[in-house]
């Protein structure tokens, strides 16, 4: 059995106040929550913390949104897994198209990363997925199996959590086609070891959409955006029907 999946993204959003008020809203919606499912939210390093303090005993599991694959040295601006364990984060995303992107992370890079996430006991949240242009040309599908084919090497499918994220559809708006995402998701599946991954879909996941994402066959679960920094917008995601 699969279990579903619900994670929160932060990126580069909210101080330690502000984070403090989000749970005071947040927290008291998941009362009626099923408890089969499981609710991350990844927050910036400055967050962890205050966090960790305030989500001991809810329902609620800490997430990071990096993690570097050595145990510690020279490499300014990054962090370890045994400092985010130190906390109390359980999982961390590795290879999110923005750290792709805009900061020159590869697959050999994401590999080391995911590998050294699950050295330090942590589950890591791999990201996968294809540009515009790359979909255009009809190359999703070998791009994805490529980037699974070098990210996973040496990496325990035991202790995984995929999302697959259509980068033309993350903070644009555009939300890749539920029976589209259905497909790509369960292609993703069937190049893995073991089938009881659990994948999510991230890209423009809103409150008005969550429940035909969730009715989808292959889908796990989201990886939220900008739809997490709400209390009561991310509520009804992980509330969904």
């Amino acid at each position: 059995m699969r279990k579903k999946v619900l994670a929160g993204n932060w990126k580069m959003f909210k101080t330690q106040a502000e984070s403090e008020m989000f749970l005071k809203g947040f927290l008291p919606t998941l009362e009626e929550t099923p408890e089969a499912r499981e609710i991350i939210l990844c927050v910036p390093f400055t967050d962890l913390n205050v966090l960790s303090r305030n989500l001991h005993g809810s329902r609620v599991q800490l997430g990071a949104q990096n993690v570097h694959w050595a145990e510690n040295g020279a490499y300014t601006g990054e962090i370890s897994g045994e400092m985010l364990t130190e906390i109390g984060v359980r999982y961390v995303i590795i290879g999110h198209s923005e750290r792709r992107q805009f900061f020159g992370e590869t697959d050999e890079t994401v590999n080391l990363r995911l590998r050294a996430a699950q050295k330090y006991g942590l589950t890591p949240i791999l990201c996968v997925g294809e540009t515009k242009q790359q979909r255009d040309a009809g190359e999703a599908e070998a791009l994805i199996s490529m980037q699974l084919k070098k990210d996973l090497v040496d990496v325990d499918q035991s202790n995984l959590i995929i999302a697959y994220e259509p980068i033309w559809a993350i903070g644009t708006g555009d939300t890749c086609e539920t029976k589209e995402a259905n497909y790509i998701i369960g292609m993703i599946r069937n190049q893995l070891t073991n089938q009881n991954v659990p994948i999510q879909y991230g890209g423009s996941v809103k409150p008005n959409n969550i429940d035909e994402i969730m009715a989808q066959p292959e889908i796990d679960g989201v990886l939220v955006g900008g739809a997490s920094l709400e209390a009561d917008s991310f509520a009804r995601i992980v509330n969904y029907q």
